[in-house]
């Protein structure tokens, strides 16, 4: 076999090893390792109402209606495909109609006085997609959910409390209430009511 025959069944031979190697031991490794650390988030964290699949706990989904929390707004439409921030700086006008439009619809739809709308929910988050809100915004929205599903104040802010991440769960010990969860939770507890 001449020098060019042997470099070629080196080649093949190192092609057929690395393609067993980081195709196919490497994936299988990396996708048992997810199994059994984490299944839940390895298999997209999706969430269920009544038994059927609702979403997933990792993006927010869009809200119309009065009976559900309201996540923050989307620079993307709810679209995970596209996911982005607006990518608008903070002196631009675009920014500014946007915010100053997004805080008078929340006000008007809570009824409160539009100095009392948190930033976070006029503001899309870097994602465009992020399921997580203040507590302070979740408490603002709490007297239109629980007059719209007809649960009562005090059961909408337990399930409010019940889906706010705290201590270690919190990013940088800030609590965050998880939107799609929660509203998932109002969808059971509404099933049941």
């Amino acid at each position: 076999m001449n020098a060019y025959g042997r470099q070629l069944l080196t080649s093949l031979r190192f092609l057929f090893f690395a393609t067993l190697l980081l195709g196919l031991a490497y994936p299988a490794l990396v996708f048992g390792v997810g199994q059994l650390a984490a299944p839940a988030q390895a298999n997209g964290s999706i969430i269920t109402v009544s038994g059927q699949p609702a979403g997933s706990s990792l993006l927010a989904q869009p809200v119309t209606g009065d009976g559900y929390f309201y996540p923050r707004p989307s620079a993307v439409g709810w679209d995970p495909s596209q996911s982005s921030a607006s990518n608008l700086g903070p002196n631009q006008p675009a920014l500014v109609a946007a915010i100053a439009k997004n805080r008078a619809a929340v006000a008007a739809r809570e009824q409160v006085p539009p100095a009392s709308v948190p930033m976070d929910a006029v503001t899309a988050s870097g994602s465009g997609l992020d399921p997580d809100i203040s507590p302070a915004y979740a408490a603002l929205q709490v007297p239109r959910v629980a007059r719209a599903s007809g649960l009562g104040e005090a059961a909408v802010k337990a399930l409010v409390a019940e889906h706010t991440s705290n201590g270690f769960l919190a990013f940088l010990g800030q609590p965050a209430v998880n939107t799609t969860t929660l509203n998932a939770a109002l969808a059971t507890l509404r099933a049941g009511h």
